[in-house]
């Protein structure tokens, strides 16, 4: 049996002390916070997206930065695997759009609760308001950690601080700073799944609004990087939504250094010809009203200002005067609506980090340390990233819990 020290109360480091625990380890958590699992408790607005329920295959096509490192974790702890976890600790789960997992309560705390329930059982010993400040190390071999200005010697070390994504929950870089003090490489973090910035100045004019089905394409010049069909949301500063955040995983470094566009194509399930029969028609029922009083039926009230105005065709203009080419430019408009990108939000709005320790130093059977003995690393403080669905909640228990199943005695 060895003595087992986690660092971190959230996703991954829960998971990895429950695991270690039931192999018959001595485990000791300890959290900064005030009470665990900060961050589970704000994701998914609140209802938390445990995982997805699509094929193991499709858990690593949704995985944007490394995904043959995580091979061996998802195999060894699935979304199958995490929706029995869940289910035998009293939290009844959904499946949702999307294959989407939420608890059936729509409260991410009963996550939380689960996951408390099963490390009480198992004999975690559970320390809040207890910041590690050091990973103690001595000739290649982890010794134990510094918390609160006093040194605790333990067997094994796994630190699962998580990243820089919103700091409020006290992501604020600890395991990295640990692991660079101690000659282990941390690739360049940056925010990811966060919103775009817009160059435009009428995109506050649609601040608020949502739409539900369209299709949007992430181009560089005439390289398309990314597309998807779903929500996006238009904000003050730029866009939004679960479409935007996903193409932000693809370009958080790429965009850096060049503005990109992002088209939307407003109307998917139309092609242009029956987009243009659609608006003859909708002109006939409108023949002598002017051209911005006439798209009520075909567009969001909010967009018909900005439309008409990247359209070409004066507002006051009778909709009986308006010709062929003008429509067909029209058409294209809301085939093509287009805003440029300029940067990308910062962590505060990160739904997770792009970055960290990098895994060309981690064992990906074991999520030990290469060159430190005892060390292990799991869940958003790794180099590894996925898209929104609950891919990223996936790669947290199957890393917490990979690093705890393979602790020797």
């Amino acid at each position: 049996m060895a003595k087992v020290v986690v660092v971190g109360g959230g996703a991954a480091g829960m998971m990895a002390a429950i695991s270690a625990a039931k192999c018959g380890h001595k485990v000791s958590l300890f959290e900064r916070n005030e009470k665990l699992g900060k961050k589970i408790y704000i994701t998914g607005k609140g209802r938390c997206n445990v995982t997805n329920a699509c094929e193991v295959e499709d858990i690593f096509a949704n995985i944007v930065t490394n995904r043959k490192f995580m091979y061996s974790a998802i195999y060894s702890f699935d979304n199958s695997m995490v929706q029995m976890f869940f289910e035998e600790n009293n939290c009844r789960l959904k499946v949702e759009r999307g294959n989407r997992v939420f608890p059936c309560s729509d409260k991410s705390y009963d996550i939380i609760n689960a996951l408390d329930r099963a490390m009480q059982k198992e004999g975690v010993d559970v320390h809040l308001n207890s910041r590690v400040q050091n990973i103690i190390v001595d000739d290649g071999i982890v010794k134990g950690i510094e918390v609160n200005g006093k040194k605790i010697y333990f067997d094994v070390v796994i630190v699962a601080t998580g990243g820089y994504s919103y700091p409020s929950t006290g992501s604020d870089g600890d395991g990295h700073s640990f692991a660079r003090e101690n000659g282990i490489n941390v690739t360049k973090c940056s925010p990811a799944l966060v919103p775009f910035i817009a160059k435009e100045e009428w995109v506050k004019e649609l601040q608020g609004l949502s739409l539900r089905n369209c299709k949007v394409s992430l181009m560089d010049g005439e390289c398309c990087i990314y597309s998807d069909f779903g929500e996006l949301l238009f904000t003050h500063f730029g866009v939004s939504g679960p479409t935007v955040l996903s193409a932000s995983s693809y370009v958080v470094e790429l965009i850096k250094k060049k503005e990109l566009k992002l088209i939307i194509d407003l109307k998917p399930a139309l092609n242009e010809q029956q987009l243009d029969e659609r608006i003859l028609r909708d002109f006939k029922e409108n023949i002598n009203r002017n051209f911005a009083n006439s798209l009520d039926k075909l567009l969001p009230k909010s967009m018909i200002g900005v439309v008409v105005a990247r359209s070409g065709i004066s507002p006051d203009a009778k909709v009986n005067e308006i010709t062929k080419e003008q429509r067909k430019k029209l058409v294209r408009l809301i085939k093509e609506f287009d805003i440029t990108l300029t940067g990308l939000r910062g962590f505060n709005e990160a739904i997770i980090t792009h970055g960290g320790i990098d895994v060309k130093e981690i064992n990906p059977q074991t999520m030990e340390s290469k060159k430190i003995k005892k060390l292990y690393f799991a869940g958003e403080i790794l180099d590894v990233d996925a898209l929104t669905g609950g891919f990223n909640l996936q790669i947290a228990w199957s890393t917490g819990y990979l690093a705890g199943l393979s602790i020797e005695a």
